[in-house]
């Protein structure tokens, strides 16, 4: 690696990279089950530090890494690549001034051919299989949207080893229930065959919002295979109907999350991904993997939580006029407006057309 990206400095000491007295900050950016090694190495040595997704295995090691950093007052940032992608974040931006009403519901996918390196296939060593590995972005994308003062309550999972001769689940499908009413899915998926498939879908009591942040995003290519041609994280081939990837750096929001990390370590200030936020994730991915186990909804276990408590679902009846609660409002195909009302006292549902003129 030092000879591929040209590095002057190297050392295969993990004690010796961290104390390194020119370097101010960490990156961890190692197999998952090393994580919490190099954390304490970084507590140790006082140092800012920045871990990749997932911050750990399991909860449990997730929470040992956040008191850990607290408790020795490092700056510590969570590297959740996908959380910070352009469209995401304008998207959630837009959502949190209230442009999507209240958030319903939120569908993140993430799916493509499988990892790059071996450690990732081996159930001890990564935590898991395409849960551990893709899940965690998912389940953040959705934190996002709906709130991440919103807690997490239950998560129901389907997870199978469905191609690969491996111990971990190399498909699976969740379901996660917050405890405003708002559920988020994710679909992860290690043997999906044409790329990187990276979609998220939202839906607001007010709008909704549709993100294809990789594989169909306007770029399209066709090419024989002629020449030595890069086109795009996880693209199976260079030949034939191609969707290359203009800048994968921007495009998969690195840029926008070393912005983020940097500006907070210089000015002092919070970063939007914590471990905090990765410790939330290891709970909420280890009540999908007892989901999966046991077919059923399983509790998401938080010793630590600092959002909101005792959140209602929100009351979205409209008032239609002292008689009827609006269910839906349509102009017809002859151009007349209808509604769909039912009344308040006796739950009868109705149809009417309103008079010309009114809105």
């Amino acid at each position: 690696m030092a000879a591929d990206y040209e590095v002057p400095r190297y050392s295969s000491s993990l004690e010796e990279v961290v104390n390194d007295p020119e370097a101010d900050a960490v990156i961890i950016a190692l197999p998952n089950h090393l994580h919490e090694a190099a954390v304490e190495a970084c507590v140790r040595a006082k140092k800012a530090v920045l871990c990749t997704k997932p911050l750990g295995r399991n909860a449990a090691e997730a929470l040992r890494m956040l008191r850990a950093v607290e408790k020795a007052g490092i700056f510590h940032g969570y590297l959740e690549d996908l959380f910070y992608t352009p469209k995401t974040q304008k998207a959630i931006a837009d959502a949190r001034r209230g442009a999507l009403g209240k958030i319903l519901w939120t569908r993140s996918r993430e799916a493509h051919p499988g990892p790059h390196s071996d450690w990732f296939w081996d159930k001890e060593m990564a935590g898991g299989g395409a849960i551990i590995d893709l899940a965690c972005h998912c389940i953040e994308i959705g934190r996002g949207y709906i709130g991440k003062d919103i807690r997490p309550l239950e998560v129901m999972c389907w997870a199978d080893t469905q191609v690969k001769p491996i111990d971990a689940e190399d498909n699976a499908i969740g379901l996660v229930r917050y405890e405003n009413g708002a559920i988020s899915q994710f679909e992860v998926s290690w043997t999906f065959r044409g790329g990187l498939d990276l979609r998220d879908e939202v839906m607001g009591s007010e709008g909704t919002v549709w993100v294809n942040n990789f594989l169909r995003t306007g770029f399209e290519m066709y090419s024989s295979g002629k020449g030595n041609t890069y086109v795009a994280e996880k693209a199976e081939s260079n030949n034939g109907w191609l969707f290359p990837v203009g800048d994968e750096v921007h495009e998969l929001g690195y840029r926008h999350m070393f912005t983020d990390m940097l500006d907070s370590m210089d000015q002092d200030t919070v970063p939007e991904e914590t471990f905090y936020d990765g410790y939330i994730v290891n709970a909420i991915m280890d009540a999908a993997y007892l989901s999966a186990q046991t077919k059923k909804w399983e509790p998401v276990m938080l010793e630590v939580w600092r959002g909101k408590t005792s959140v209602e679902k929100d009351d979205l009846f409209r008032d239609y006029d002292e008689q009827y609660y609006l269910i839906k409002e349509e102009r017809t195909h002859y151009g007349t407006m209808k509604v769909i009302l039912k009344n308040k006292l006796t739950g009868d549902i109705v149809e009417q057309e309103k008079p010309t003129g009114d809105t």
